[in-house]
């Protein structure tokens, strides 16, 4: 089987999964975002701990494997937020108690916790178990998937300077430029689908979200050749890991849930953006 087909594959069977489950809502979708979210702590940490072992021993697992437990069972975002924090700090100071290059992986956990906790919870929290919740996942999958793969399109049909060559190097300008006008258009056509009255906003929204997608592709490049990493794991045939797929798409859900919150409540910031 060729590179093509298995990433081919791979694509269709993730994306029957994911919209299955974020169809569904509530527990079955938590489920998944606990899932993502242990998986991407899990790919973090073998890229960036500079030895087998951060001298912290299982502590920033355990600690995760608590948030996860809150984020299946439905906690509010008040508390969620809170373990994030306590995540964090806990991993900062057991580490700073270790020689330097323990620190520095303590460092680098601490990093991958809160990236890691962040992108399940933004996704959960966004989607609810509601019909607002469904539009604003929906709106986020067509404008990261349409940003992707018109960048990708357009950069290859277009070329031109490139965008951060010290980062990404296939990366171009064009592409950058495409991507912003391809989500802008998915994310428009969805939510007029959805009938949504506020379309001039979401239509800056999704201009924000492409290019907060594009940045968080690039932090995770960054993150990668910072740790001499071509991919961030193996797990997902012809794609590389996880967080290969979800990069642009976990650092969108964080701006969108943000823009959510401002509009709404930390708790359903869907209803902010996609009123019932």
């Amino acid at each position: 089987m060729s590179n093509l087909q298995l990433r081919v594959i791979s694509a269709v069977v993730l994306a029957v999964v994911t919209l299955s489950l974020t169809w569904l809502g509530g527990l079955p979708f938590r489920l998944l975002c606990a899932a993502m979210t242990i998986l991407i702590f899990y790919e973090w940490s073998r890229m960036c701990r500079p030895v087998a072992a951060t001298g912290l021993g299982f502590l920033p697992e355990a600690l995760l494997l608590v948030f996860v437990g809150g984020l299946v069972a439905g906690l509010p975002a008040s508390w969620l937020l809170l373990l994030v924090a306590v995540m964090v700090v806990v991993t900062v100071v057991v580490g700073s108690m270790r020689q330097t290059s323990m620190r520095q992986a303590g460092q680098w956990d601490a990093s991958g916790l809160a990236y890691a906790a962040i992108s399940g919870l933004s996704l959960a929290l966004l989607r609810d178990g509601d019909h607002p919740g469904l539009v604003a996942i929906l709106f986020l999958f067509a404008v990261v998937w349409a940003t992707d793969i018109s960048a990708y399109f357009v950069g290859r049909a277009v070329g031109g300077p490139k965008l951060a060559p010290s980062i990404s190097p296939g990366k171009t300008q064009s592409g950058a430029l495409g991507g912003a006008v391809g989500g802008v258009v998915a994310g428009l056509l969805l939510a007029a689908a959805a009938g949504a009255g506020n379309l001039a906003v979401l239509g800056v929204v999704a201009l924000v979200l492409s290019l907060v997608s594009q940045a968080g592709d690039l932090f995770e490049s960054w993150v990668k050749r910072r740790h001499n990493r071509k991919d961030s794991g193996t797990l997902i045939p012809g794609h590389g890991g996880v967080m290969d797929r979800v990069d642009g798409l976990v650092a969108a859900a964080f701006a969108l849930y943000a823009i959510g919150w401002i509009s709404a409540t930390a708790d359903h910031p869907a209803q902010g953006l996609f009123p019932a």
